[in-house]
């Protein structure tokens, strides 16, 4: 795998992703997949719920879904503006995406989805807002979005905990 890829500029690049969304009304979330030997974008783009109305088109789901068919990804690594959902972070195990970069793990509830990667042996990346800016700007606009539309962040996360699968 390439150690020289510059996080920092593909961050970047996955935030302005995020900001497209934002400015479209939608969730602020982008993602691309990069090739590790070559730096090429092999797909990228945002959360589509707002847009699409499709809850699963997560920012990784849209960089995926723009990569398109390949024989696999065991050469990629998917820059996301936001900790990946579990469903984000299944479909990366499953496709073999050896390498994610995290632009925003403030804003995510936990730390569960990182630690199921890596327990599959990804390598996660988590940047760092305080010394990046690209990630630092992920973490101000998923709170600004936050803070303005909680309903809507909630839908993309599932509407919250099912009361009925609750125990109590």
């Amino acid at each position: 795998m390439q150690e020289d890829l510059d996080h920092e500029t593909y961050m970047a690049r996955a935030f302005q992703w995020a900001a497209k969304g934002y400015s479209d009304g939608g969730c602020p979330i982008g993602g691309i997949l990069v090739k590790n030997d070559t730096g090429r974008v092999l797909g990228q783009g945002h959360n589509g719920l707002v847009q699409e109305g499709n809850p699963i088109v997560h920012g990784e789901m849209a960089a995926m879904r723009d990569a398109g068919r390949m024989p696999n990804r065991h050469d990629t690594t998917m820059y996301t503006t936001l900790q990946p959902c579990f469903m984000c972070a299944g479909t990366i195990v499953q496709f073999g995406i050896p390498r994610v970069v995290i632009g925003d793990v403030v804003n995510a509830s936990s730390d569960e989805t990182i630690r199921f990667m890596r327990g599959k042996g990804l390598e996660v990346v988590v940047m760092d807002p305080r010394t990046s800016e690209a990630a630092h700007a992920c973490v101000e606009l998923v709170a600004k979005f936050r803070s303005e539309k909680p309903e809507q962040w909630m839908e993309d996360w599932g509407g919250g905990p099912n009361p009925a699968l609750t125990p109590g």
